[in-house]
C-alpha cells in the first residue's frame, strides 16, 4: 500500500479522468504515456468509470489506475474488481474506509476540516485528499489546517490547473495534486489526444521545476 502512495508523490501530479467511452481508455493510455506520466484516476462521475478502469488496465497494465469519486463499497468493489489500485472518495465515508482497509485497498478519502483529519487519523490513515481544494480557500487553507498534522500528508483536488499546481506543490504537506485539466471531457469527446500529452508534459515540467528548488 506504501508503495502506490510513494509512487502517487514521485508523479507529483494525478490526472482525473471522466472517460465517457470505455473504448477511449487505451488511447489515454497512449496519451498520458506519452506525456511521461503512467497514472490515472478515472472518476465514478460517469456510468462508463468501471469498463473504463478494466480496459486501461488491460490494454497498459504498466500505468497505475485508481477510482475517483467512490461514494459506496459497491462502487469501490466494482472498482477493485475492474483493476483500480486505488481508491478516492470525495469525502470521509467510514464504511468505504473500513471495507478498503479490510482489503488492504489504498483508500484517500476526501477531508476539509480538522475534524475530518482527526477521524482519519483514528484510522490510521496519513494521506488524504484535501477537496474542493480551491473553493474551501486553496494554498492559504490547506497549509493552516495541515500545520498542526506533521504527519499528515495532502492530495489538493479541485479548481487546480497549471496556473496554481507550483504554489501547492510547495507546500511541505503536499504529496500530489490531482488535476482534472490534463484530461477534459472535451479533449476525450474530440479526440484530441495530442493535447493531453502536452498539457501532461507541462504539469511534469512544473513538478520538476518546484522540486529541484527552480522557480515558476
Amino acid at each position: 500500500m506504501k508503495e502506490i502512495l510513494q509512487k502517487l508523490h514521485e508523479f507529483g501530479i494525478i490526472p482525473v479522468v471522466s472517460i465517457p467511452t470505455p473504448e477511449d481508455s487505451p488511447k489515454l493510455g497512449d496519451a498520458l504515456l506519452e506525456g511521461g506520466l503512467p497514472c490515472a484516476e478515472i472518476t465514478f462521475r460517469n456510468p462508463a468509470a468501471e469498463d473504463a478502469i478494466r480496459m486501461l488496465v488491460r490494454s497498459h497494465p504498466d500505468i497505475l489506475v485508481g477510482a475517483g469519486t467512490v461514494l459506496s463499497i459497491n462502487q469501490a468493489e466494482k472498482a477493485v474488481d475492474a483493476g483500480a489500485r486505488f481508491i478516492v472518495a470525495p469525502g470521509f465515508d467510514q464504511n468505504i474506509v473500513t471495507w478498503c482497509m479490510d482489503k488492504h485497498v489504498v483508500i484517500t478519502p476526501g477531508i476539509a476540516t480538522p475534524t475530518e483529519i482527526n477521524i482519519a487519523l483514528e484510522y490510521n490513515l496519513d494521506v488524504l485528499k484535501f477537496f474542493p481544494a480551491e473553493a474551501f480557500g486553496g494554498v492559504k487553507t490547506l497549509k493552516a489546517i495541515a500545520a498542526p498534522y506533521r504527519e499528515v500528508k495532502f492530495i489538493p483536488t479541485g479548481g487546480i490547473n497549471e496556473g496554481n499546481l507550483a504554489d501547492y506543490l510547495r507546500l511541505p504537506a503536499v504529496l500530489a495534486c490531482g488535476g482534472s485539466w490534463l484530461v477534459k471531457r472535451t479533449l476525450l469527446e474530440e479526440g484530441r489526444y495530442d493535447q493531453i500529452t502536452n498539457l501532461t508534459q507541462a504539469a511534469l515540467e512544473i513538478v520538476k521545476q518546484v522540486r529541484t528548488g527552480g522557480g515558476h
